[in-house]
């Protein structure tokens, strides 16, 4: 990589936006970088006299705050942005996953998840995403697949947690590969000790999961890491579980051990108030994805119901963008619609991306993530917004929310390395990594027209 290596930075003369409650604005403020890590955060003039030998990033007035998290992706998907696959004409949300998902994935091999991952990090770069969780599925090539993924999240920068989506839909032996992919990657995060990199657990939906699939997998699940599952995203994942089961998706999980503070439940559309009590007495975490609820016109879950409980609702895209600005837009309007109430939404959506996805990264990786103070790491982006209205630190988040978006982004730095400056990607040959993604997207799209 040609980006700027980790070390003693100076990074001022910007409007910062901190996170941190103790001192969330600085009309003109500094941040100290050393390595990986943020020093400290003062006045810009304060830290210029006091560190007049740092090597100094002059930000000309842009605005400096935290990195966005992604906390739902799907880097798999990413290959179907131009896609239209030949009489896939869906009318529900089982024809999309089998005329669209899990056909991209049942011929997804092991080259084109690696540029899938390398297109879509070097995206999120430009959006300003310095983390994402993702959850993979390539049923065509499950061997190596996440170790693949995690080759292009360090040639980008990028800290990442992956999890191999587990499902029976391709028989018992495509489930205990992906057993093992996970297994297996997962024993190697422990021994590289990567800050970086983390993994979780992924399962699918609970329609595609045996009872016996589930044992298995905490079974060989020694590390006891949390698990990532698609929770009640179409409805009829749930009246499949009563029918089989006689309860609700969370009850089943629930019972089978699977909820717990570890955990990430995606989705959780058709859930109940019960539900939701099950979700919050275990402190599961839930993700809403808006944009894609809305594109496979599943549902919307009633989030303010859930942060009236005090469950933990972070933000995710689930593949349909890495705009994580566009994602909070998009939440904040729907829970107004689904809720009929203007006065609703906007606090939300923005407790959802600025706070709780923190919250929710810094429980995966066990640092200090998505706020600027002494001792967090540094992953911050610099945004080119010159407001033509007062912003202070009550209004910071209308003006993100209302004035920004992900390409917005000036530059983009991760764990203490500037991956993009002025709009500019410092990555080697990124140029013929991305007609690399062409050309591997191309080999995907042959195939899926001639099957």
């Amino acid at each position: 990589m040609e980006n700027i290596n980790s070390g003693r930075m100076l990074i001022g003369n910007g409007c910062l936006i901190t996170r941190d409650k103790g001192q969330p604005y600085f009309e003109n403020g500094a941040i100290l970088i050393d390595g990986g890590l943020i020093v400290e955060v003062e006045q810009d003039s304060v830290l210029k006299n006091k560190y007049r030998d740092v090597e100094y990033m002059d930000a000309v007035g842009k605005v400096i705050m935290p990195g966005y998290i992604n906390a739902h992706n799907h880097i798999y998907s990413a290959f179907a942005r131009g896609l239209s696959i030949p009489g896939n004409h869906p009318t529900d949300f089982l024809e999309i996953l089998e005329g669209t998902w899990w056909k991209i994935d049942r011929n997804l091999d092991l080259n084109q998840t690696y540029y899938s991952a390398i297109g879509t990090y070097m995206e999120c770069i430009k959006n300003g995403v310095t983390t994402v969780v993702d959850h993979h599925a390539s049923y065509k090539e499950i061997k190596g697949s996440l170790f693949k993924i995690a080759d292009a999240a360090r040639i980008i920068g990028i800290r990442t947690c992956l999890a191999y989506e587990i499902s029976d839909r391709d028989g018992e032996d495509k489930m205990k590969e992906a057993v093992k992919e996970t297994c297996d990657f997962i024993e190697f995060t422990e021994q590289s000790k990567d800050p970086m990199l983390k993994a979780m657990v992924g399962m699918h939906a609970s329609f595609t999961l045996s009872d016996e699939t589930i044992d298995y997998c905490k079974e060989q699940n020694r590390y006891e890491r949390g698990y990532h599952i698609h929770v009640a995203e179409g409805e009829y994942d749930n009246l499949d579980c009563i029918e089989k089961y006689g309860c609700s998706v969370v009850e089943r999980l629930y019972r089978k051990g699977l909820l717990g503070e570890k955990t990430i439940a995606g989705h959780c559309i058709h859930i109940s108030e019960k539900d939701m009590d099950i979700l919050k007495e275990t402190n599961t975490t839930v993700i809403h994805n808006p944009e894609s609820n809305m594109a496979n016109a599943v549902g919307c879950p009633d989030v303010l119901k859930m942060m009236d409980k005090k469950i933990l609702v972070g933000l995710g895209t689930d593949g349909f963008t890495n705009d994580m600005l566009e994602s909070v837009k998009v939440a904040n309007v729907l829970q107004k619609h689904n809720s009929k109430n203007p006065d609703r939404g906007f606090l939300e959506a923005s407790q959802m991306l600025f706070q709780n996805n923190a919250s929710i990264a810094t429980n995966i990786f066990g640092e200090q993530i998505g706020v600027l103070k002494a001792g967090a790491v540094a992953d911050i982006i610099l945004v080119d917004y010159n407001p033509f209205t007062p912003m202070n630190a009550e209004n910071v988040d209308g003006h993100i929310i209302f004035g920004m978006s992900g390409a917005s982004t000036d530059t983009t730095i991760v764990n203490g390395k500037v991956l993009m400056k002025s709009r500019k990607i410092l990555i080697d040959n990124k140029e013929q990594l991305l007609e690399n993604c062409r050309e591997a997207s191309a080999e995907l799209w042959r195939d899926l027209y001639e099957r």
